[in-house]
């Protein structure tokens, strides 16, 4: 196998090229094969959403469908929580606009 980078001889077995550094083909379908989107990148992205954000960030190139499942999962929870504090005030306007009770 040759180098596509500098055409030096390389093992077929290398990922990177020893002369030039070069990514071999061997290295990019090793990368593009560990990227399975796995439902437990987006259960960790719902349970610590700040992690799920990061993970989207430093994964949106190497690892799309990984870093979309996480980011799916931190969006979910992020909008619960939302969603959660919105009816909290709703409930507590509710509850001051009221006149007190006394018996």
């Amino acid at each position: 196998m040759y180098c596509t980078n500098c055409s030096n001889e390389i093992d077929e077995k290398a990922i990177v090229c020893p002369k030039c550094g070069a990514a071999t083909p061997l290295y990019l379908e090793d990368k593009k094969g560990n990227d399975s989107g796995s439902i437990g990148w987006g259960v960790l992205g719902f349970f610590q959403p700040l992690v799920g954000f990061i993970l989207f960030l430093v994964w949106k190139k190497e690892k799309p469908k990984s870093a979309k499942t996480s980011l799916i999962g931190a969006a979910i929870s992020t909008g619960l929580i939302i969603m959660i504090y919105a009816i909290l005030i709703i409930f507590a306007i509710v509850m001051a606009s009221q006149e007190p009770y006394y018996y």
